[in-house]
This record gives C-alpha cells, sequence and structure tokens, in this order.
C-alpha cells in the first residue's frame, strides 16, 4: 500500500474548517496526517502541490453512465475515468439505466464493473416501483443490502396512493427518497421553459407550475410519511421558496450546474445543447437558486452529467435528447460561482464534497485524519478554454463549448491512490476514448 505525502498545498477542508498551507500524509488509503508527519512515517511517493489547492475528492449527486442500455452514449469505464480527471471521486447513479435498477443483480452489476474500473466509486439508487412504471413498488430492503444508497423517482408517480406507500416502505427501510419534481401532465409535451422566449422559438413550454404543482404534493406526502427526502435539480425561484418554507421537515436540495449559468435566453436560436430537463429559466429563477445557495436552502450542486452521442443532438429542438455532459464542467463552473457570488472557496466547495456527501449518508467530501484518501488536487490559476480536446467524456453535448474557465485538477486520489495525473492521463485519453467501447466485458 503507498505511503503517500502531498505537500506544500493550500488544504481546504470544509467539513473541518480548515484553510491553512500545509502537508498531507496518508497510509492504508487513509489519511493519518494534516501537517507533520508521524514519527514512524516514511513516504514511498510524493505529490509536490506548492500553489496548487488540497481539497476533498468531489461528490456528485446525479451522474448517467448509461451503462447498462447505453454503451453507444458512455460506459462505467468512460465516465467514471471523466469524473477521476475532473476530481471527483464519488458519484450517486440514478435508476434510469435499462434495465432499470429495481433487482440487486443490476445494483451489483453496477458495482462490480465501478470496482473493475478502479476509478470514481458508484452509488446506485434504486427505482421506487418497478421499471419506474409507478405501478408496484420495488424490494427497497433488498435493494438496500445490495448497495443502493436510496431510492428515486426520477419519472413523476401518478397514483397518489401508490407514492405515499413507496414513501411509507423507504421511511421504514431507513432509505433516502430522492425526488424530481415534474407534473405528468403540465407541460409534457415541452421542451423549453414556457415564457417569452418559447413564444418567440414556437416551442411549447413547460411551465413554472410544472415543477411547483409536484413539490406540494410532495411536500404534504413527506410530511405525513416522515419519510427523509431530498429534491434533486430545482429550477425555479417560487420552488426554492417551497422548499424555504418547508425547513421544518427533513429535506435537502441540489441545483444543477449549468442552471446556475444558463437561463432560456441562451438557447437563441435553437441551441439543442440547451435542452435540459429541467428546462433553463428565467434570470430571476437562476438568481434565486444562487440565493437558495448562499443562504443554505440548497445544500448540494451536481454536474447532472448526461453524456448524449452527436447524433442526439442534431435534430430539431424538441427532438433531440436532453442533456448536458457535465463532469468535465462541474468544478470549474463552481470555482466561477465562487467568484462571481463573492463565495469563500471554503464555502463554495461544501457544496460538492462534505454537504453532498452527508445527504448520502457517506463518510466522504473530508480530509480529517482518519477519513478514506479521496482527494482531489487543482491547480488554481491555470487557465484554459473547454473544446471537445479539454473534455474526457464520452459525451461532448455542452453549451460550455468554447468558455474560458479558470482552475483545473492536476492530480485525483481515491484511497491514497493516484488514480489521475494530468502529466500522463491526458496523453492516454484519445486512447481509452476509442478502445472503451469495443471492450466486451462491457457490453450487456
Amino acid at each position: 500500500m503507498t505511503r503517500l505525502s502531498i505537500l506544500g498545498g493550500r488544504v481546504i477542508d470544509p467539513a473541518s474548517h480548515l484553510d491553512s498551507v500545509t502537508d498531507i500524509h496518508c497510509a492504508d488509503g487513509h489519511i493519518i496526517a494534516v501537517g507533520t508527519a508521524p514519527p514512524d512515517f516514511s513516504a514511498t511517493q510524493e505529490i509536490d502541490a506548492r500553489d496548487h489547492i488540497v481539497c476533498p475528492g468531489l461528490v456528485d449527486l446525479s451522474v448517467r453512465l448509461r451503462e447498462p442500455g447505453s454503451e453507444h452514449k458512455g460506459t462505467i469505464l468512460s465516465e467514471t475515468r471523466a469524473a477521476a480527471a475532473n476530481g471527483i471521486t464519488t458519484l450517486c447513479c440514478p435508476p434510469d439505466t435499462n434495465p432499470v435498477i429495481d433487482t440487486p443483480a443490476v445494483a451489483e452489476l453496477l458495482q462490480h464493473r465501478a470496482l473493475y474500473a478502479k476509478m470514481a466509486k458508484v452509488y446506485p439508487l434504486a427505482a421506487l416501483t418497478q421499471g419506474l412504471k409507478g405501478e408496484h413498488l420495488t424490494e427497497m430492503g433488498i435493494l438496500k443490502e445490495a448497495g443502493c444508497i436510496g431510492v428515486s423517482n426520477v419519472q413523476p408517480i401518478i397514483k397518489t396512493d401508490i407514492f405515499s406507500n413507496a414513501l411509507k416502505y423507504a421511511a421504514n427501510c431507513d432509505m433516502t427518497v430522492f425526488l424530481q419534481a415534474k407534473d405528468p401532465w403540465l407541460g409534457r409535451e415541452g421542451s423549453i421553459h414556457e415564457g417569452r422566449v418559447s413564444i418567440r422559438l414556437g416551442l411549447l413550454g413547460i411551465p413554472e407550475a410544472a415543477e411547483t404543482i409536484e413539490i406540494a404534493r410532495d411536500l404534504l406526502l413527506i410530511e405525513m410519511t416522515k419519510v427523509r427526502a431530498h429534491f434533486c435539480r430545482l429550477s425555479t425561484a417560487r420552488g426554492v421558496d417551497m422548499i424555504k418554507e418547508a425547513q421544518a421537515l427533513h429535506i435537502t436540495a441540489d441545483v444543477s450546474a449549468h442552471h446556475l449559468f444558463l437561463t432560456e435566453e441562451d438557447i437563441k436560436e435553437y441551441n439543442s445543447d440547451c435542452h435540459v430537463c429541467p428546462p433553463l429559466r428565467h434570470q430571476n429563477d437562476q438568481n434565486a437558486l444562487r440565493e437558495g445557495l448562499r443562504q443554505g436552502y440548497i445544500q448540494a450542486i451536481c454536474s447532472d452529467h448526461q453524456p448524449h452521442e452527436k447524433e442526439a443532438k442534431h435534430n430539431p429542438f424538441a427532438m433531440t435528447a436532453p442533456g448536458i455532459s457535465g463532469l468535465d464542467t462541474l468544478l470549474p463552473l463552481t470555482l466561477r460561482l465562487a467568484e462571481e457570488m463573492n463565495m469563500d472557496l471554503i464555502e463554495i466547495l461544501s457544496y460538492v464534497t462534505h454537504k453532498p456527501a452527508q445527504i448520502l449518508g457517506l463518510n466522504a467530501g473530508t480530509l480529517a485524519v482518519g477519513s478514506v484518501a479521496d482527494i482531489c488536487i487543482f491547480d488554481p490559476s491555470l487557465s484554459w478554454t473547454m473544446t471537445e480536446n479539454t473534455m474526457h467524456s464520452l459525451g461532448q453535448n455542452s453549451p460550455f463549448l468554447g468558455w474560458e474557465f479558470k482552475g483545473k485538477v492536476t492530480d485525483t486520489l481515491i484511497g491514497g491512490e493516484v488514480v489521475y495525473t494530468s502529466r500522463v492521463f491526458d496523453t492516454l485519453k484519445d486512447v481509452v476514448h476509442e478502445s472503451v467501447e469495443s471492450q466486451e466485458q462491457y457490453s450487456v
């Protein structure tokens, strides 16, 4: 086992309120000291982190790995490599794979292949109902034993009695329910926020009420069932207000990084890379999402990573596949947000480290002595432009192509082992992308 020292970096650990230029020492996969090394410690490997920031590995609450079922868009190997290249050491996978994560076999398949890849740690969410069809409940207790870290609807459950029973079952299993608030009828044929831009472009819209009506129903059922719930990808100002007013309940919420930077105006002339669900909203909604973060009513920023092949975005706007390939922009956008909102790095990094780890109930996202040595090291002064060549995900569907960023990951450690270093990894990236789809052990 590697005995490793990270020397001279600015160590930022929001969980322990640490922001200091110091050293970190790791052995047996854990952090054994911050500052002076133990007397009997001798490093077999050293990383010079001078002028770099050393923080906990990032924790991402929503990453579609596209496997099983859509390996032409991405695989566990390709997307966990992309996660590691962007400092993300822990990620949560929604259940809408094919087949759906509604049996122990599928949940164990994901985790086994992630372990084989030896990159980011993958924690699956189980489906609340079989096949995500909203009819019959899954065996949540068995799925929890199989490693599922929570349960999710993804698609709205229309029948309130079934939804209520699902929440009760989840509460009995002590599992967090991850809810995506979307009314099944309002705006069901829409592809863009309902407003001035949708009228100008002649596209069917998705109204604000499609989110807020469902949040209202969810909150009432959460109060009744006492379940622990997390609201995924808030997109509206009114939705933030509703979460704020319901703080007496055991609820948390997140927002995607792209909703903090893009609005309906960025769609311009049918830019399909801006086709996402929930849709990009009004500027007032974006302002409210940012303020919700500042005030603590939104606890996490996620990538909402959804890689697509190029053809999926080369159709009329409403016919394109929704989603952004977000792994490559989670940290850069988070750092830019700190500048634009005048927030300290120790505060902004909490939204992508220990706060999402707390939502998942994981002992992660921290550099405390004794914790697992999942670590991200990045150069905060490095300026770069995002292009298809700089992206590590197989999916290059991003509206941020051409954006200039400041700050880039140089090293990522998982369990005290270096799984990514920019000095070597980037030269192998193209080879990995070309070979990953042909590996037979990753076919279903």
